[in-house]
């Protein structure tokens, strides 16, 4: 088993604010607008070197995405930022008339997204916006699971024609995967081989994930590693490919199980290969206010509740 290192715990929205400002520098169309939360979003440094390059809008979001589908009519390229919760549901009719309906090249960069917020409470713990996203046709969407990947994955969408929502969060966690890994969108990274159960993991889980599979290793179960960083377009070819291996799937994610992640592998599973599946998400519910480690603990995720769902799937073949 490949081993996996925590180089080091970063929180994910500092590498937006690092990929962000290193845009600044090599791409003069890309542009930054911000409601009211610069700090949250790590979007200083960027504003500093590009002061004529930024906008800030305050506490009125609706407002930012038609900015932003107005600026991508001169070429520029707009990176729209607030917390997960703002970006999405508060705004849902913007987005879907100004941005994706017509097809607008803008980033909807949300931090602060699941329960990892914490204290910030159940209000800005948002838990649907995965699935709201993904609804809307041509919307790429985008889950990260480290600072490197965060990071990397600000630059790639850049280069990428077309609205794309990259969800981040708060929390320092595990640094892991290589500063020097291409992005690609749309694309799965394989992490670990195994043969008796895959375990497909975004954002903050794929670090769990791969806790989870040193734990079922020991107990002489093997497997497979996936994480899914793009949840559409979703690489179908590899879920397929790897449960046609192992049989049976473990999807992970810090989402609601209605409309995120293991809806989308649920859904290439029944039409294309159908096997039994087990989810780690919440159970359609709120959050509430707590430290991270709390809430994940409680609302079953983390390492822990992927053995367990591991255990229960093989069982299931």
């Amino acid at each position: 088993m490949k081993k996996y290192t925590d180089t080091g715990k970063k929180d994910t929205r500092s590498g937006f604010g690092d990929g962000l400002t290193e845009l600044g520098r090599k791409n003069p169309n890309v542009v930054a607008l911000c409601a009211d939360l610069v700090g949250s979003l790590k979007m200083q440094d960027f504003i500093d070197e590009n002061p004529e390059r930024f906008f800030q809008v305050g506490i009125a979001e609706a407002n930012m995405i038609g900015m932003a589908a107005g600026l991508t009519i001169g070429g520029k390229i707009p990176f729209a930022g607030t917390f997960a919760n703002f970006a999405t549901g508060r705004v849902y009719d913007q987005i879907r008339q100004s941005v994706a309906y017509s097809d607008k090249n803008v980033k909807i960069c949300a931090s602060h997204s699941g329960v990892t917020l914490g204290e910030d409470g159940a209000t800005h713990q948002i838990l649907e916006d995965i699935g709201l996203m993904k609804m809307l046709p041509g919307m790429t969407v985008i889950n990260t699971c480290d600072y490197n990947q965060t990071k990397a994955a600000t630059l790639a969408i850049a280069e990428h024609q077309g609205p794309v929502y990259l969800r981040f969060g708060r929390p320092k966690v595990a640094n892991f995967t290589p500063a020097d890994e291409e992005f690609q969108i749309g694309k799965a990274v394989h992490l670990l081989e195994g043969n008796d159960v895959t375990i497909i993991a975004t954002g903050h889980l794929v670090w769990e994930a791969i806790q989870a599979a040193e734990q079922l290793a020991e107990k002489g179960i093997s497997a497979e590693v996936i994480n899914i960083h793009t949840i559409k377009p979703l690489d179908e070819e590899a879920v397929l490919a790897s449960v046609k291996k192992t049989g049976c799937v473990v999807t992970a994610e810090e989402h609601n199980y209605l409309g995120g992640l293991g809806e989308s592998i649920a859904r290439t599973l029944v039409k294309n290969h159908p096997a039994p599946q087990e989810f780690v998400a919440t159970n359609d519910t709120f959050g509430e206010s707590g430290t991270p480690e709390q809430l994940l603990e409680k609302y079953g995720l983390n390492a822990e509740a992927i053995v367990k769902a591991s255990e229960k799937v093989i069982s299931r073949k």
